[in-house]
């Protein structure tokens, strides 16, 4: 057996995969593959020399070994945490990081960012986008921005706005030719497709992403979508869709501004409502920070919902 500590990314991985008992999400929280994950937690096994995890049926248990490495291990990631926090609080910067998908990044919070900058010029934002779920109980980051998310497990949840969904596309796609007026065009028309499939957060949010979906709730069930480019980030989807290469579902509320700059519109003037939103979610200790809370506040104002009940500035 190995007489020298494992590497800390090993022990890292399986702190992770202890706490979730899922390799899947313990790569989405440390944004590595799951592959990656296991070889890390394996080398770990070979460095203490022993099983760490097995399968019992479907589930993934600790093993003896592995719940006195999961118990010793946990308390001492967060408190190294909690003293990067601290550390940075030192230094005199109010500085926070804003987890949310590319997409959402991209389309809707970038663009309004600088007018909060405005209001706050000593306020320093981190955006971190990334498609996975971030675990921010762990000082990952402070605010959340989560899409399609049922489960926020302690975390504070204020809805943004439900969403509602559309078939966008360039003008010029709609003038033609040929002409596209009513949802029988679409039938011939390219439909783009965002590709969600690697995500396990996104079970509730793939069906209403699903073009022969879309079109059911519009009632233009008949209609048997073509084959289109499909894309695993939206951003290039919405980017496909404004170059006129074709029809791409989303928000009006994430693509108010290109919607605004006639870059995309909805030939159809009418969407669908889904049963999932858009959620701002932070944690109480990153909620008692001054900055966090305003950042909070001004994300509700800048979305145009209400805080039910908040002391907020």
């Amino acid at each position: 057996m190995s007489s020298w500590l494992p590497s800390l990314n090993g022990l890292r991985a399986f702190e992770s995969v202890s706490r979730h008992l899922n390799y899947r999400k313990a790569a989405e929280e440390l944004h590595v593959s799951p592959g990656a994950t296991n070889q890390l937690v394996r080398k770990l096994e070979d460095a203490v020399g022993g099983p760490l995890l097995e399968m019992k049926g479907r589930k993934l248990v600790l093993t003896p070994i592995g719940a006195v490495g999961h118990e010793g291990l946990s308390l001492p990631f967060r408190q190294i945490a909690d003293t990067v926090e601290r550390m940075r609080a030192m230094t005199g910067t109010q500085r926070f990081v804003v987890t949310t998908t590319p997409s959402f990044a991209g389309s809707w919070l970038v663009p309004r960012l600088e007018r909060f900058k405005e209001a706050n010029p000593g306020i320093d934002v981190l955006i971190d986008s990334t498609p996975q779920i971030v675990d921010m109980e762990f000082g990952v980051a402070d605010v959340g921005i989560r899409f399609g998310v049922k489960d926020h497990g302690d975390l504070t949840v204020y809805r943004l706005f439900d969403e509602e969904l559309c078939a966008f596309c360039s003008p010029r796609l709609v003038e033609g030719p040929p002409e596209i007026t009513s949802l029988d065009h679409l039938a011939q028309a390219k439909l783009l497709r965002w590709d969600l499939s690697q995500f396990s957060w996104a079970e509730n949010t793939r069906k209403w992403n699903y073009w022969k979906h879309w079109l059911a709730k519009m009632g233009a069930e008949k209609i048997t979508p073509r084959d289109g480019l499909r894309f695993s980030d939206y951003n290039l989807a919405v980017q496909s869709a404004v170059a006129g290469q074709g029809f791409v579902i989303g928000s009006p509320r994430v693509l108010q501004d290109l919607i605004e700059a006639n870059l995309l519109v909805n030939p159809f003037g009418r969407g669908v409502a889904t049963d999932i939103g858009y959620d701002l979610v932070v944690n109480e200790v990153a909620m008692e920070r001054a900055e966090v809370a305003a950042f909070v506040s001004w994300v509700m104002a800048e979305a145009g919902a209400v805080m039910e009940g908040s002391d907020l500035p």
